[in-house]
């Protein structure tokens, strides 16, 4: 779904898909320059991470975990995520983390929790992001 339109190369990509996708990115927090250069400037790897990450389940995990107040399955998935939305430069959901990661730690579960709706909201705007690029 990404491949040669990472970059806006395909030639089926038109001025307005490129806009459209870039604001989609800026809002969502997905830094596409910044992920390529992470993997080197492959698209396809890049492609592989980022279809691995829509088919991951620590999310769901992280939204069961907190729902049954199990903290440390909670720390466990937030933190994995933490790491792969670094890795894939999806710096608004890794922001996010970061913060819910050290209110785990320091073991305020309630700010943890509250953290979610936010969370949730960038990361549907991540999803929707990987999955719309032109």
């Amino acid at each position: 779904i990404l491949s040669d339109t990472l970059m806006f190369r395909s030639p089926t990509c038109t001025a307005l898909d490129e806009r459209a996708a870039r604001e989609l990115a800026a809002i969502a927090g997905v830094d596409v320059e910044d992920a390529l250069a992470r993997f080197l400037g492959s698209e396809a790897m890049l492609e592989r991470f980022w279809e691995k990450f829509l088919e991951d389940q620590n999310y769901a995990r992280l939204e069961e975990a907190v729902r049954d107040q199990d903290w440390t399955a909670a720390l466990a998935a937030s933190h994995t995520l933490k790491g792969m939305c670094g890795n894939l430069s999806l710096r608004r959901l890794f922001l996010l983390f970061t913060r819910q990661v050290a209110a785990f730690r320091s073991g305020d579960y309630e700010a943890a929790a509250a953290q979610m709706e936010e969370i949730a909201g960038a990361y549907e705007a991540a999803v929707s992001a990987i999955r719309s690029a032109p």
